[in-house]
């Protein structure tokens, strides 16, 4: 009797640097499968359809809605975004770790409807330095970079009922911290004990 998959809820502030903490934990687990969310937004340089999100007009997304395609979804910055229902319960069903990149309030709708999973908030390790970071990346008007600072600060305030918190000062440091969180949480007793009865017959 395998486990469960494991669900694998990140979040962060925009700048945090959560997209490159996630894309190093699944060179780290090859096996660990991400949930591509859907989106109303339009795609950014370099980012492809179906592999970064799933790009859908506004319509195509209420109509998901609806139809209560979605386990979680919520307006960020002016944009929809959702994590599909049938993708989760599959990959959880086949054993499947799943990695969940989405903000808080997606986040805290999975927590309040009793989701189970592993729940990581990223930090930065300043405001100021979350400032520096969103500046740099060049892609962004000033007036988008002042949201996402106001913003910011909203967010962090919901770090107190995530499981862990990582604060993304040294990457190496950061991706190590997460990734030994992970390791663990895949071999906590809840999990293992379906496996540990069918190995010793208990």
């Amino acid at each position: 009797m395998q486990p469960q998959g494991l669900l694998i809820v990140i979040s962060a502030p925009s700048g945090a640097g959560k997209t490159t903490l996630c894309r190093g934990l699944t060179q780290r687990f090859p096996a660990l499968q991400e949930s591509i969310s859907y989106t109303t937004r339009q795609p950014r340089p370099g980012e492809v359809d179906g592999v970064d999100y799933h790009f859908v007009p506004e319509e195509a997304f209420r109509q998901m809605v609806a139809e209560h395609a979605f386990i979680e979804w919520a307006e960020v910055h002016g944009n929809l975004y959702g994590t599909a229902l049938a993708t989760i319960e599959e990959a959880r069903r086949s054993g499947v770790d799943i990695l969940l990149d989405i903000d808080c309030q997606g986040a805290k709708t999975l927590k309040q409807r009793g989701v189970e999973g592993l729940f990581v908030f990223v930090l930065p390790p300043s405001l100021a330095e979350l400032r520096r970071r969103l500046e740099s990346r060049s892609s962004d008007e000033r007036e988008v970079i002042e949201r996402r600072i106001v913003r910011a600060t909203e967010e962090i305030r919901e770090a107190r009922w995530y499981d862990y918190i990582v604060i993304n000062d040294r990457l190496d440091e950061a991706q190590e911290l997460l990734s030994a969180i992970v390791t663990a949480s895949r071999a906590t007793t809840g999990r293992m004990l379906g496996q540990v009865a069918k190995m010793f017959d208990i």
